[in-house]
Formats: structure tokens, sequence, C-alpha cells
């Protein structure tokens, strides 16, 4: 199946060279503008990846200026395109301020048309090597906190910070609602540490009762109480050289938080049962979706050791805090779980990201989750609705969400948004909101939206 030929744009306004050109570049799909005004159009249509442009442009053919204020617009529009500047044969001086503008490279006029072709074949591979490097760095970003989605400028924030933290040897504490990732962000924080090659430990204070947790931390010795048959290690000794996570850190029971302390304080523990110190290396990750400050003015966790384990503090934010967020791991969920239930390609109806975005989700991320796993199961056809998630239909109408119609609002807020709902489509993106790619591109990159 032949490939689709790459757009070429001519600025030029010459209609005998218009047609030399079109006619020399024919595996192009060339695209003509003669002035300024066309030449604008044409590249928030296209979007070119490379263009020929001659300096002298109406309504002064014979004054550059013209041309140098195109030059200028389009490395602001699109400033990745790689623009070719036709100019005369002893006009080496413009074409050398060219150059300095930004236009990838010159030729002089009247042309020869294999030297040019050469010319417009590297700008292409340029620009195409450049996408590739972009596309691997985007990659490489993308995979640092591995399982979080989000285009969210705080969750990005949270996501950058646990890029700082990580490499460092700090206790880093996490807070945040239940469901809203921390399990994933303390992942993290061991997989980009020098530790990634050692064990990463979790254990939930709240989900072992008290009589068994401090054997689960600290391990037994045999014959420490009925049942202890052999020496078992304890979390904190099987982390060594590793991570160890203690999720809800808030309902460990305060006749451990002392142990614990010591632990923190001289990095040895002692079994149940047993009488020798063992020295543990060990980096301790902990979260809770309590106010621990709250439990030291109640009196139910100590204030000692509070500041051991608040070395860093990041604080994660709820999805409904989110914008755009909710659509935007829907879409993710359903390719997931369309995948594991062979259910084939399946997508959100309209009313259903309409009634996702309206829903507060109190239990974040792990609610959505579940419900979009239901749904994907429950569903009749491809198409998976508001009644399939067990929400009710959104009043809003869901393509309502143009820019000029909000542009009373932030504009930040209205770009995250559609950019969640579209699942990353910047095109459907652009169309929503009623404004050009280039100009999305420019919002995007003010806002630090990737």
């Amino acid at each position: 199946m032949n490939e689709k030929p790459k757009p070429l744009l001519i600025v030029e306004d010459d209609p005998a060279l218009q047609k030399q050109m079109r006619w020399a570049f024919d595996q192009y799909e060339t695209v003509v503008a003669d002035d300024y005004d066309s030449a604008v159009a044409q590249i928030r249509r296209f979007e070119p990846a490379v263009i020929t442009m001659d300096l002298g442009l109406p309504p002064r053919p014979d004054d550059p200026s013209e041309g140098f204020r195109l030059l200028q617009t389009v490395l602001t529009l699109s400033p990745d395109s790689k623009v070719i500047v036709l100019t005369g044969q002893n006009d080496r001086q413009n074409a050398l301020r060219a150059i300095a503008l930004g236009a990838y490279d010159f030729n002089s006029k009247p042309f020869e048309s294999e030297i040019l072709a050469l010319t417009i074949e590297r700008a292409y591979r340029v620009y195409e090597l450049q996408e590739e490097n972009r596309r691997l760095q985007a990659a490489h970003q993308e995979s640092s906190v591995s399982g979080i989605i989000t285009r969210d400028p705080q969750m990005q924030r949270v996501c950058a910070l646990i890029d700082k933290v990580a490499p460092s040897s700090a206790t880093v504490m996490l807070l945040g609602e239940s469901g809203t990732g921390k399990e994933l962000l303390a992942r993290a924080v061991h997989t980009q540490s020098p530790r990634r090659s050692h064990r990463f430990v979790a254990i939930n204070c709240a989900a072992i009762p008290e009589n068994l947790l401090e054997s689960e931390l600290f391990g037994y010795e045999k014959g420490a109480f009925t049942g202890a048959v052999k020496q078992t290690p304890g979390k904190i000794e099987m982390a060594h050289r590793g991570t160890l996570f203690l999720d809800e850190i808030g309902d460990l029971p305060q006749s451990l938080q002392a142990k614990l302390l010591r632990f923190l304080q001289e990095r040895v523990i002692e079994r149940v049962g047993g009488r020798d110190e063992i020295p543990v290396d060990v980096r301790i990750v902990c979260a809770t979706h309590q106010n621990l400050k709250d439990l030291i003015s109640a009196g139910r966790f100590r204030e000692d050791l509070y500041y051991r384990l608040a070395e860093l503090v990041i604080e994660i934010p709820p999805l409904r805090a989110r914008h755009g967020d909710a659509s935007l791991i829907a879409h993710a969920f359903v390719r997931k779980f369309a995948q594991e239930q062979r259910r084939g390609t399946m997508t959100l109806a309209p009313d259903a990201i309409a009634a996702i975005e309206a829903h507060p989700w109190p239990g974040n991320v792990r609610e959505l989750e579940n419900a979009i796993k239901r749904a994907v199961i429950m569903a009749d056809g491809p198409a998976i609705h508001a009644a399939d998630i067990g929400l009710r239909p959104s009043e809003d109408d869901p393509e309502a969400l143009n820019l000029r119609q909000v542009r009373d609002m932030a504009e930040k807020q209205a770009v995250v948004r559609v950019l969640g709902r579209v699942n990353g489509n910047l095109s459907r993106a652009a169309e929503l909101l009623g404004i050009s790619r280039p100009t999305l591109y420019d919002l995007m990159h003010r806002f630090g939206l990737k």
C-alpha cells in the first residue's frame, strides 16, 4: 500500500515558477501560497514539515521585508517546520540573515531542481529524526512513574517531585485519599532509586491485627509464641538494602510506634522472642489517608515518629481535583479491560464521558477502575454508556467545550479538560476548542502540558 505523499508548502508569487516547482516536486503533496495571508492559512491547515519560500512577496516583491515577516510568523506558528529560503544569486546577505532567524537552509534563484530536491529531502529527514527523538524522550519521561496517567498540572508536579526525591535516601511520606495511587508512587520511588535491584516490600498497617503486626514487621524466633515453629524474618529484614513501604501508617498501633521509632534511629531490629540486634539497611516510604497532625493532637500518634517519617512529604490530589484526568484514565481502563475480557475494540460513548467528568469519584482511581471493569463486562455492544458504568447521564452537552464559549473561564482548565475527553487526539481537541492545532500547541506549551 503506497504511503501518503508528504506535504510540501511552496510560497511563491510567480505563477510560472509555481508550475515549474509543482512539476519538479510531484512526489510530494505540493501546496502553493502566493502571499503572506495565504501562506499563514496553509500552514495552519496542513502544518507542512518542509516549506520553500521566496523572500520577495507581494505587495513589494523587490523588498525582502514581507518574506522576513512571514519567516518569523512561520517559526512562531510551526517552530519545527524546516524553511528553505529562495534568494537571488547575489543576495547572500539576506540568505544569512534568514538562517540566523531560524531558516533551515537557502538556495539561489534560478534553482537547480536536483540540488533543491536534495535539500528538501534532507530537511524531511531531519524533521523525522527530531520527531522520533521527541517520541523517545516522551516515552522515557512517561515511563519514569509507571502506571500513572495524568495531564493535570498538580499531578504532574507530584510526578516531578518523585523524580527528584527518588535518588536520595530520605524517608518519604505520601499523603492522599484512598485510591489515589499511593502505592504506585511508592514503587516509583523504589524503581528510580539506587536500591531498584533489591526488594520492594509493602505492608498495610491497617490490614493486620495488632497482635500479629509486630511479628510481621520485626520477625520472630522459633518458640517465641504458640505456632512459631521456625525462625522467621520480618518485613523490615526482608527489605534489607531495598525499600519498605508502610501503607496506612496512621493506623500503626501506639505499642509499635516506639519500636519503629527506635529502628529508625538505630537502624537495628530485634525479632520477637530474640535478643540479638540485627542491623538493617532499608529505605522507608510510608503513606496514609489520615491527617497525622490531628492524630498527634489527639494523642494517637507520636510526634517524634512523625518527624522521623516526614523528611519529605508529598501530597497527592484526589481524582476530582485533577481536571481532565477522569476521562483520560477511563479511556485507558477501557482499552485494558476490553483486551483482558476479549471484548474487542470498545469505546466510551459521549454520555459516558460526560457522566464520568461530572461524577466526584469519592473512591478516586480505584473506584473508577472498578466501575469501568464492570461496564466492559456488562455493556451489550462496543459502546459503553453512562448506564453501563452505573452513572446518571450528565446534563452537560459533551460537545460544548469550545474555547470561544469558555473564554471567561480559565483557558488552562478548558484545554486540560478537552485533552482528557478526547484521549489525547490533538486534532479532535483543536476542533472542540475551535482553534488551530498550532494555537493548541502554543497553549499547551504556555501551560506546560504534555
